[in-house]
């Protein structure tokens, strides 16, 4: 998985880059900004919820795919990456879900 992440996540960075609208559909969608990249994120949330409570397993994977290609693009337009998340997964590791949940800020 991790290098598939990392793929994904350096083509992301290359495409922003570019800025090319007309070639590339991830600098299509941060040209037109960051709210629209995090409208297609909810809604790939909202598939990805939709396909794990009436589709396929194959329909499922489909859908987190693209619930996580988006994320990609939306933390690269942030100028985070994966890494970012794997330090605060890192972390956390080793905390109850619980505790980590009651000690953050109010």
């Amino acid at each position: 998985m991790g290098d598939a992440l990392t793929q994904l996540e350096a083509v992301v960075k290359d495409r922003l880059a570019s800025g090319d609208a007309g070639a590339s559909y991830v600098a299509s969608l941060a040209a037109k900004g960051r709210g629209k990249i995090a409208q297609k994120l909810g809604e790939e949330a909202t598939e990805t919820i939709i396909a794990a409570l009436t589709e396929d397993d194959a329909a499922l994977t489909g859908e987190a795919a693209d619930l996580i290609f988006h994320l990609t693009v939306l933390l690269a337009e942030r100028g985070l990456g994966w890494d970012a998340v794997a330090a605060e997964l890192a972390r956390r590791h080793g905390t109850s879900g619980h505790a980590e949940k009651a000690a953050r800020p109010k």
